[in-house]
């Protein structure tokens, strides 16, 4: 019997690719979305709530929104918000499915909260390398915008708005992880295979702060 999951969805790359892989397997099955958010935006994203929602829309899944009382907030404090949200969602819900790749400790701290809420961590992409899991969101044709640019990691402001492609990804050099698993640029899925129509965004303005710059756009409804 398949169990039903939750997929922690950060409107980008990473959480689509993860439901995909989840959609196809014999041991899962999706039956929602969960987003943080703060004063109605991703964080780091920035994605608004109502753009979140037009992909969960396309995607004939229900969404969760779980508001954060600011970016960083305690542990504790989060971890409590996410239990707290998922269980009152109303699914049956037996794990959460996270789109962390790298082992650096995420692991034990996703479980840490996850397994004692009666759940089980879910990590489709965990361990594999960066560069083909690129590929592999490219090839299956998510197509992705970068939103926010970390400058510190030696980007400019010139991305924010580019769509992810294999030669933006030969662009980037040696330093940034080609998933941009560091932090070094975020994104937002527009359309996939599994969307009943695509997102269409119409860039407004570049906003820069102290440290990253973040892509202001319109969603377009239709």
């Amino acid at each position: 019997m398949k169990k039903n999951i939750i997929i922690s969805w950060s409107s980008g790359k990473d959480s689509t690719l993860t439901l995909e892989r989840l959609m196809e397997s014999e041991d899962y099955r999706v039956v929602g979305l969960y987003t943080t958010h703060v004063n109605g935006e991703v964080p780091f994203q920035v994605t608004p709530i109502e753009v979140v929602r037009m992909q969960a829309q396309r995607l004939g899944l229900p969404l969760v929104t779980i508001e954060l009382p600011e970016v960083f907030p305690a542990n504790d404090v989060y971890q409590s918000l996410v239990i707290e949200g998922i269980k009152s969602s109303g699914l049956a819900i037996d794990g959460i499915a996270f789109g962390d790749m790298f082992c650096n400790g995420i692991v034990d701290y996703r479980k840490s909260y996850v397994e004692p809420a009666g759940y089980e961590a879910v990590f489709p992409l965990l361990g594999e390398d960066s560069l083909v899991l690129a590929q592999e969101i490219i090839s299956r044709g998510i197509e992705t915008v970068i939103v926010t640019i970390d400058r510190q990691a030696q980007l400019t402001e010139a991305l924010c708005g580019q769509t992810y492609t294999s030669s933006l990804i030969e662009s980037l050099g040696d330093n940034v992880d080609p998933c941009g698993e560091d932090g070094e640029f975020h994104t937002l899925v527009i359309n996939s295979q599994y969307f009943s129509a695509p997102i269409k965004i119409k860039p407004q303005s570049i906003e820069t702060g102290e440290r990253f710059s973040h892509l202001r756009y319109q969603a377009l409804s239709a």
